[in-house]
């Protein structure tokens, strides 16, 4: 080929790129406008990749209503026997209400010696999350429980105990439970307490019952938070 015509024949061609790049320009700038002005990327912590982010305020996921709200939608499904579901979103909320405590309980420290309120409010939030926490952790034993699937509802129960202390009210169901799944075979009475004759059922399916009710005798100790 002559050098003459493969010079004007390379300068059409850039020619003709520009102008397609230039007509495409336009478009770009538009769709990049359309961004919302504020989209900061969310950070992710590196030793937590698993971690829900924060969204602000209490509307986000990672906020006590967010927790209480997948809650609810457990309860649903359970009303529904969508057991799958119920544990899905159980397993959640479990996330949610732990993360939070977590936190909670690193501001405490924090704060601690520095300012004692700030320190007292963070530490009452911890105990208040970890209880949250610890419910979500007991429903979605019974969960599995229902499922016929005792080996991943004893590591909860034991938790719970091991967080709530088997004195505390949900320490003392979570332990029934064991009990009647036959992983422990001795009763546990506290001392002065009577014991309950509500009929059990033993080593078999178990429909999750309602949500407990909180109450001052179900918080656990600091000293057993996880």
């Amino acid at each position: 080929m002559n050098l003459a015509t493969t010079v004007p024949l390379i300068r059409f061609t850039s020619i003709s790129v520009i102008a397609v790049l230039s007509l495409l320009s336009p478009v770009h700038a538009q769709e990049v406008q359309q961004l919302p002005k504020n989209s900061v990327p969310q950070g992710i912590d590196p030793n937590a990749p698993n971690n829900l982010r924060p969204t602000g305020g209490n509307s986000g996921l990672l906020s006590v209503d967010g927790g209480k709200r997948l809650m609810t939608e457990a309860s649903s499904a359970v009303s529904s026997q969508d057991y799958v579901l119920a544990a899905k979103k159980l397993q959640e909320a479990r996330q949610v209400f732990n993360q939070l405590s977590n936190f909670y309980q690193k501001l405490n420290s924090s704060f601690s010696g520095i300012d004692n309120k700030v320190a007292d409010d963070q530490r009452k939030k911890a105990l208040d999350t970890a209880q949250l926490r610890d419910e979500a952790t007991y429903q979605l034993a019974l969960v599995h429980r229902a499922q016929n699937q005792p080996e991943l509802a004893v590591p909860l129960l034991v938790q719970i105990i091991e967080s709530q202390n088997p004195t505390r009210d949900l320490g003392k169901k979570a332990y029934q439970q064991l009990l009647e799944l036959g992983f422990v075979d001795a009763p546990f009475s506290p001392p002065g307490s009577v014991h309950s004759s509500a009929p059990t059922s033993k080593k078999g399916h178990n429909t999750p019952p309602p949500f407990p009710s909180r109450s001052s005798s179900d918080t656990p100790s600091s000293q057993n938070l996880k």
